[in-house]
C-alpha cells in the first residue's frame, strides 16, 4: 500500500529544508493518489523538472517506492518547465507541483536508475 500523496509530499518538503533548499507546494492536488512534479530552480533562470516515473520500471517487490524521471537531460529556461506544468494542469488538475530552489540542483528524489 502506497504512502498518501500528501504524506509523502510533507516528508519531502522537510528533506529538503533539513539540506538547506527552499521547497513550497505551488500547486495542491488530490490527497491520496496525485501525481507529483518537482521543479528545481537553480536560481540562474534555468529550472530541471522530475516527473513520476513509468508504473513499467516499478518492481513488484517494493510497490510503495515514488521514483521519478528528469523530464529533460540538462536544466531548461524556467519558461520552458512554466508551459509544461500549465499543460499538465489542463490534462490532470489533481496533481502536485513542488517547487525547490537549490543552486546546486539537488532535487532529493529517488531517481530511476538506467539499467546496464
Amino acid at each position: 500500500m502506497r504512502l498518501k500523496t500528501s504524506i509523502w509530499v510533507s516528508a519531502y518538503l522537510r528533506r529538503c529544508q533539513s539540506a538547506g533548499a527552499f521547497s513550497a507546494i505551488r500547486h495542491r492536488g488530490a490527497e491520496e493518489a496525485g501525481a507529483v512534479f518537482v521543479k528545481v530552480a537553480l536560481m540562474d533562470g534555468t529550472a530541471q523538472l522530475y516527473a513520476p516515473a513509468p508504473q513499467t520500471v516499478y518492481d513488484d517487490s517494493r510497490p510503495v517506492d515514488r521514483y521519478f524521471v528528469p523530464i529533460a537531460p540538462r536544466p531548461v529556461a524556467e519558461t520552458e518547465i512554466e508551459e509544461r506544468l500549465v499543460k499538465e494542469l489542463r490534462f490532470d488538475p489533481d496533481v502536485w507541483i513542488i517547487e525547490t530552489e537549490d543552486r546546486q540542483g539537488r532535487h532529493f528524489l529517488d531517481l530511476v536508475r538506467e539499467r546496464p
